[in-house]
């Protein structure tokens, strides 16, 4: 083979090379634009499958995320997130009521032997 020849060209090999050459990329350009969608409609099916109350502010977020993608995050944070249990330990937070503190003393047995024995002297 010379330099100044060029394989394939002119032939029907030339044609099929080229063929195959757009069905892969219009096949890369629909697996992409489809993987696309699928990602972008994960808040819709999480908020499906928890039974969300918010499903339609959901959908429209996400449908809003396909312009202003920023919007599409805020759609993942509140389909992803359970809003209600996140301010009622929020609330806890704030007024001091934490886990540890909610247990009663009483519910330790030397705890309560403690406090029997103190009750008995006075």
């Amino acid at each position: 083979m010379s330099l100044v020849s060029m394989p394939f060209v002119d032939s029907g090999v030339d044609t099929a090379l080229h063929i195959v050459a757009a069905v892969v990329l219009i096949g890369t350009i629909a697996a992409a634009g489809y993987g696309f969608w699928r990602i972008h409609e994960l808040p819709i099916q999480k908020a499906h499958t928890k039974e969300h109350h918010q499903i339609g502010l959901i959908t429209a977020l996400t449908w809003i995320g396909f312009v202003w993608h920023w919007v599409w995050v805020i759609a993942v944070f509140i389909a992803f997130v359970d809003g209600e249990q996140a301010l009622r330990r929020i609330r806890d937070i704030w007024k001091g009521n934490d886990e540890q503190r909610t247990q009663s003393p009483s519910s330790d047995p030397v705890v309560a032997d403690h406090n029997n024995k103190e009750a008995e002297h006075a």
